[in-house]
């Protein structure tokens, strides 16, 4: 399996970033592929295959941790391609709500 597992909305509570949209301040890290639960279960395969996907979004997935899970909130088109190109990991800014100073 790609992904530890595939959901279908956020189980966890609202956050600031949802309104701003402000997550560049978030440093990348790597994130595993198998430790990411999916918060969409459908992808568009024009945002995968697009050579441009990343031309009005940020290059890098959006993670939010919440109850010790990693849910793959934006990016599920890039973390696909890099599981289709073999790699186990991809770029990340994660968003911790596990830490109260976050919320």
């Amino acid at each position: 399996m790609i992904f530890k597992g595939v959901g279908d909305g956020r189980p966890y509570p609202p956050h600031r970033l949802d309104d701003t949209g402000d997550w560049g301040h978030l440093p990348p890290s790597m994130v595993r592929l198998n430790e990411l639960i999916t918060t969409r279960s459908e992808l568009d395969l024009r945002a995968l295959l697009s050579e441009d996907s990343t031309f009005y979004g940020d290059i890098f997935c959006h993670v939010v941790r919440w109850q010790g899970e990693l849910y793959l909130e934006d990016g599920l088109h890039r973390a696909l391609r890099a599981a289709l190109q073999g790699r186990p990991a991809v770029h990340g800014r994660v968003l911790d709500l596990d830490d109260p100073r976050a919320r």
